[in-house]
């Protein structure tokens, strides 16, 4: 069978089919994929592999940033809108603190504004470019704010630099004038939006005038004038360029740079105004031969109390405001703007009783008249706190807040002496040391012979415990050495006192060089009392303020167990007084004790601290009291002990 195929072929060529085998092949028909349609934000983009398919286009990063901006913009200008200047701030709204005594009754009150109101020509003009140089260098160029000035200001903080304030002086007018103190989002967009808008309603003069006026310079005084009052004791007018400076200091925080309060304060404060001085300068607002006149810090006077505060009270109100400041982490302008309502652990009655003594017993035993040499400008400050949880029942500060204000009391300058061993003793039994171990001839520490016996073999060397009361202070050199310095000051400060209170790791530290307050003499030594467990000391049970709770100061850290109880209690048998009976303890000095006398201990929850010394009313050096009270008063250190027993024979428990 003959079969044909049609074979097809190409007209439009004229080569062999072989050549054009590959035409004779039908087409296969393409699918071509439909043109994707445009996206309005192309994300992930199209047409993209891996990880260039998640990077946004420039277009796309653009358009958002000026979306976000135009948002930002948006919001900004409906907030602008909707924020007005509020009416300023009445002084007249502000309400007294009232203090209570821990029976609830009134303690006192205080509270009156301490400002008056000044114009900026009554302000010299060396105060005016101090305080703008240390707070707003670019006052009269900028629009109210300045996001450079906050940069600024972190980045100087950062690196623990002196620096400008971080908001404007119209922002810190603002603030003072309008708004509430309070750190929120909320308040600073307020003051943010405002400042803006009172740089555009008032003028540059008109705003240092208000911020001067209404600035917190610390020592109760709102204002230029005030401030110049309570440091200087002149009007705002008559201030010279270098305590302009120091007034300028005070604005970056008064607790921190008051120089009347603590060594630190004043270091923090002269470096300040030195740097104040010197910006001065840079920005040329005095010349170099002006600054080179001011070389000495300004010394402010010291601190005075208002006269509602006289007697005990103005000590009692500062120790109580302290305890508030560390605890609730309220500032004395916090405190400045009133309305709080403070609850005390001081104890009327007590307070009367200690009162009582203290006067009793100088009274009695000082004659300034008769031996004018050694008995004039003599001191005493006192405190009781109770062991079981740190409560400071009383205190003697002074003779009077209003006219000596420092309180002696709570003081860190007065040299423990003798009063310090028992911490020496406690941190050598806390090493395994015998108490009834004593220092040989060749100056080794030997062992107790035999636990009947409290003294060497020959009874000439005393042990460490005799030594305790009895004088001793070249046993209790060696035996810190011994011990250790370090191990020393640790087991003190564990046992309350406060380590700024401690001395240099000399020689003879372990005999009292240190400065501890009476407060934290009679806490510490309630750690005996207590079989070791420590208690920090407060006076602050309850703040209220518009019927709120502040600061939770109803709940206290638990007590901890600083000393081995066992430890604890063989210290306290070293300090017992053998004539006192078995419910007292306490510790006198002796002949190594030229410019101070304590006597510390306690009788049952009652642990008080009594110290005598001498010192000029405008301060300066610890004067002797060796001779103090003349024979009677047995080197000066009689009177602490009278003082203790004439009070706790009353306050006892």
């Amino acid at each position: 069978m003959i079969v044909f195929v049609d074979v097809p072929v190409s007209v439009e060529s004229d080569q062999p089919l072989s050549k054009n085998r590959h035409k004779l092949r039908p087409r296969r028909r393409r699918t071509e994929e439909p043109e994707a349609r445009k996206r309005f934000i192309d994300y992930p983009r199209q047409g993209r592999r891996g990880v260039r398919r998640w990077l946004p286009s420039w277009r796309l990063t653009g358009g958002t940033f000026l979306l976000g901006l135009g948002g930002v913009a948006g919001l900004f200008a409906c907030v602008y809108a909707s924020v007005d200047i509020p009416d300023e701030n009445a002084a007249a709204r502000q309400e007294a603190n009232t203090y209570y005594w821990s029976d609830g009754s009134r303690l006192a009150s205080v509270g009156e504004v301490n400002r008056t109101i000044v114009r900026l020509s009554d302000v010299p003009e060396s105060t005016q470019n101090a305080v703008i140089a240390a707070e707003n260098e670019s006052f009269y160029r900028d629009r109210g704010v300045s996001f450079k000035g906050l940069l600024r200001a972190f980045a100087s903080t950062a690196g623990g630099e002196e620096t400008q304030g971080g908001s404007t002086i119209t922002q810190q007018y603002v603030k003072n004038t309008y708004l509430s103190q309070e750190q929120t989002a909320t308040r600073k967009v307020k003051e943010f939006v405002i400042s803006l808008k009172v740089d555009r309603t008032k003028s540059k003069q008109e705003v240092l005038q208000g911020y001067l006026n209404t600035s917190w310079f610390g020592r109760g005084a709102y204002g230029i004038e005030a401030a110049a009052q309570a440091y200087y004791g002149i009007p705002a007018k008559k201030l010279d360029p270098s305590q302009g400076a120091m007034l300028a200091a005070l604005l970056k925080g008064a607790e921190l740079y008051d120089p009347a309060v603590s060594r630190s304060n004043h270091e923090r404060a002269e470096d300040r105004w030195k740097w104040i001085l010197d910006r001065e300068v840079k920005t040329g607002r005095m010349s170099q031969a002006e600054r080179d006149t001011y070389r000495s810090f300004p010394e402010p006077r010291k601190q005075s109390m208002s006269a509602g505060l006289g007697g005990q009270a103005g000590y009692l109100v500062d120790v109580a405001n302290k305890d508030i400041r560390q605890r609730a982490m309220l500032t004395d302008q916090d405190l400045a703007h009133g309305g709080y309502r403070i609850h005390t652990t001081f104890d009327k009655s007590r307070m009367q009783q200690l009162k009582k003594a203290v006067d009793g017993v100088l009274g009695k035993g000082i004659d300034p008249k008769k031996r004018p040499e050694s008995d004039t400008d003599v001191e005493a400050g006192a405190a009781s706190v109770r062991p079981s949880d740190g409560a400071v029942l009383a205190l003697y500060g002074g003779p009077d807040a209003t006219k000596h204000f420092a309180n002696n009391a709570d003081t860190s300058g007065v040299p423990a002496g003798s009063a310090f061993k028992p911490f020496v003793l406690a941190a050598a039994l806390q090493n395994g040391v015998d108490p009834g171990s004593y220092y040989d001839d060749s100056g080794r520490l030997r062992p107790a012979q035999d636990s009947g016996r409290d003294s060497g073999p020959d009874g000439n060397h005393p042990t460490l415990r005799q030594a305790l009361t009895a004088g001793g202070n070249a046993t209790y050199m060696r035996l810190g050495q011994e011990v250790g310095l370090k191990k020393v000051r640790d087991t003190a400060v564990r046992a309350g006192l406060l380590k700024s209170s401690m001395a240099e790791l000399e020689q003879a530290f372990p005999v009292g060089t240190s400065t501890p307050s009476a407060i934290r003499m009679a806490a510490a030594y309630g750690t005996f009392a207590n079989q070791g467990l420590q208690n920090d000391p407060y006076s602050v049970t309850k703040v209220i303020k518009d019927g709120a709770s502040v600061g939770g100061f109803e709940s206290r850290a638990k007590a901890r167990q600083a000393l081995d109880k066992d430890v604890a209690e063989e210290v306290a048998r070293a300090l017992r007084d053998p004539d006192g009976g078995s419910w007292s303890a306490g510790r006198t000095g002796d002949q190594d004790r030229l410019k101070s006398a304590w006597f510390t201990g306690w009788s049952g929850n009652l642990s008080t601290a009594v110290t005598v010394f001498r010192t000029k009313p405008e301060g300066g050096p610890l004067l002797p009291v060796s001779d103090l009270g003349g024979e009677e008063g047995q080197r000066g250190n009689a009177f602490p002990a009278r003082i203790w027993a004439d009070y706790m024979g009353t306050a006892r428990p």
